[in-house]
């Protein structure tokens, strides 16, 4: 509840009664008197483009009819607003989840077209790790947010309520004026609701400021999406997030049944796994990549490695384990008729050719630094 509507349930009961501004007249004067006054409040100096603010609003309403069941489940109505137009987007979600937080930051950048110079989100969970007075970490989704967009992620202080007021008083207008209209319609769906609440916010946007003759969606076009960046190209593809503690001995990371390699270096240490549908991106703990890998959905193998990421021991491991009796046979046959005839007759004298392999192995690694010519004069049945 806030003023103007103490104002409309004062004249429904005493139609005769004051009119609207001799009734806040005399409430300010009841506050003067009764609590000290009203509020000092700091004079800020905004700059067009600089900063789209980010919150939920804090009103819950119970708008989401469950068709089977018949009960009405609460939404969550993520909203933004920029600095100078105070032009606003909102979108209801299921919850407020990082998912949600995320794809609704992504489809606010659509909706202005333009991207600010910072996000300023509310000290959530779903962006902010930690913010004290002396260190600030983002969570690695919002990061990566941050990097696609160029842009800089710059919660309120610490503590700070007042730190980002443009967006608290935009949420209680959409509390007032989204969320009450809302309540007149029966919604089975998000798409409805969703479809309802950008009618709504499009009304909200082009009505006039009070006492101005001019509009949130006039003052976007006139003063903030000039100063804002381009939209950068393709589109913002949400990641699905898997933090490892520690890196396994096998350096391999497990993601949906497969395992993905990292450098050996890494074991021990903490790692960050994003999936999207076509890859797979490891980074350190401070969100830096260290590899990529296609993402595999096929049953086997289900060890998806790089040959640079082994260490030497179990990269000659793997070689000599790779290699059939076709591929000694190619290598004699580089030396000579006669290293071939020997490498053959190996590879026959053992019940299963796959235990000659070794033999073979040693053979035309000691005479790898001897001349072909010598290699050949070697008799047959050494």
């Amino acid at each position: 509840m806030n003023i103007s509507f103490c104002w409309l349930d004062y004249k429904e009961k005493n139609p005769d009664g004051y009119e609207k501004s001799q009734f806040y007249e005399y409430f300010n004067r009841f506050i003067a008197e009764n609590y000290d006054g009203q509020k000092v409040s700091m004079a800020v100096n905004r700059i067009p483009g600089e900063k789209m603010y980010i919150d939920w609003v804090g009103d819950q309403p119970e708008l989401l009819t469950d068709t089977e069941t018949g009960e009405i489940n609460k939404v969550h109505i993520f909203a933004t607003t920029l600095g100078v137009s105070s032009l606003i987007y909102a979108e209801a979600f299921p919850n407020e989840k990082l998912p949600c937080f995320i794809e609704g930051c992504a489809h606010a950048v659509s909706f202005y077209g333009a991207v600010t110079k910072y996000f300023v989100p509310d000290n959530l969970r779903t962006a902010v790790t930690k913010h004290t007075k002396d260190e600030l970490i983002l969570q690695s989704i919002f990061a990566d947010l941050e990097d696609f967009y160029e842009t800089i992620v710059l919660p309120p202080p610490a503590r700070k309520p007042k730190g980002k007021p443009t967006v608290e008083n935009h949420v209680r207008y959409l509390e007032i004026y989204l969320v009450e209209k809302l309540k007149e319609k029966i919604y089975v769906s998000f798409e409805d609701l969703n479809a309802d609440i950008k009618k709504i916010v499009a009304v909200l946007n082009k009505r006039s400021f009070q006492g101005k003759d001019f509009s949130r969606l006039d003052a976007f076009e006139k003063y903030d999406k000039p100063c804002m960046k381009p939209l950068p190209g393709g589109c913002y593809t949400a990641c699905d997030y898997k933090a490892v503690l520690k890196v396994p001995n096998n350096y391999h990371i497990e993601y949906d049944g497969h395992y993905y390699s990292v450098l050996y270096s890494y074991c021990g240490k903490s790692a960050i796994l994003k999936a999207t549908a076509s890859e797979i991106r490891i980074c350190d703990q401070y969100n830096r990549l260290i590899c990529t890998h296609k993402r595999s959905y096929r049953e086997f193998p289900l060890y998806i490695t790089v040959d640079e990421h082994m260490p030497p021991e179990h990269l000659y491991y793997k070689e000599v384990n790779s290699k059939d009796g076709n591929y000694y046979r190619r290598w004699a046959s580089a030396i000579g008729p006669a290293m071939s005839e020997l490498i053959d007759r190996l590879l026959k004298s053992s019940k299963h050719e796959e235990q000659s392999y070794n033999a073979c192995a040693g053979i035309l690694h000691k005479v790898k630094t001897i001349p072909k010519g010598a290699a050949e004069e070697v008799p047959v049945n050494v």
